[in-house]
């Protein structure tokens, strides 16, 4: 094969790239002209190597495989910025970038309550997580503190010796108490 049609090729797809470079304003178009001459660069380098004889053998193909993979690294991130630039500007064109001035500032939130976008967590105590692990059940809360002699529930007794005496001064009515500071105080 005569290497002229290869190379003719690769230079019109050149041509074509830097013509989408240079009038295009279209971010994503600026990216597929790119691409277009990284392409065509890609031919002139198979087709070299298939026609003539070198020291190294398949380095043109080797360097073809490479700019592939450049290539794909340049979309990735391209996009990425890409993307990125049109949440914050709305628009991909390239002729509406100020390349000095700093980003606008995000818009105001509205002063109007904004709505929860979680909703309330259920009333009454949280429901265990299963982790699929048998748990033993929980323990039973305390039984209340059984009535004292007279019925008064809740009375401290801890089997001392003036517990007599205090079911007794309870029966009997409210009676002063000194404390520290002298003055009586109603039980």
């Amino acid at each position: 094969m005569h290497p002229a049609l290869p190379f003719t090729i690769a230079a019109l797809l050149f041509g074509i790239g830097v013509y989408g470079v240079l009038v295009r304003r279209n971010a994503v178009l600026l990216l597929m002209a790119v691409e277009l001459m990284l392409n065509a660069v890609n031919l002139v380098f198979v087709t070299a190597d298939a026609t003539i004889r070198a020291a190294v053998p398949q380095a043109g193909q080797s360097f073809a495989l490479f700019i592939i993979v450049l290539a794909a690294a340049e979309i990735g991130v391209g996009l990425a910025l890409i993307l990125q630039l049109y949440r914050l500007r709305r628009t991909v064109g390239v002729d509406d970038l100020p390349l000095a001035d700093p980003p606008p500032p995000p818009p105001a939130p509205s002063p109007g309550p904004s709505p929860n976008p979680r909703p309330a967590p259920p009333a009454g105590p949280p429901t265990p997580v299963t982790t699929g692990r048998s748990t033993p059940p929980p323990a039973p809360a305390e039984p209340p503190p059984p009535a004292g002699e007279h019925g008064l529930r809740g009375s401290r007794s801890d089997g001392g010796p003036h517990d007599d005496e205090e079911a007794e001064a309870a029966a009997d009515g409210p009676v002063a108490e000194s404390g520290s500071s002298g003055a009586g105080v109603a039980r």
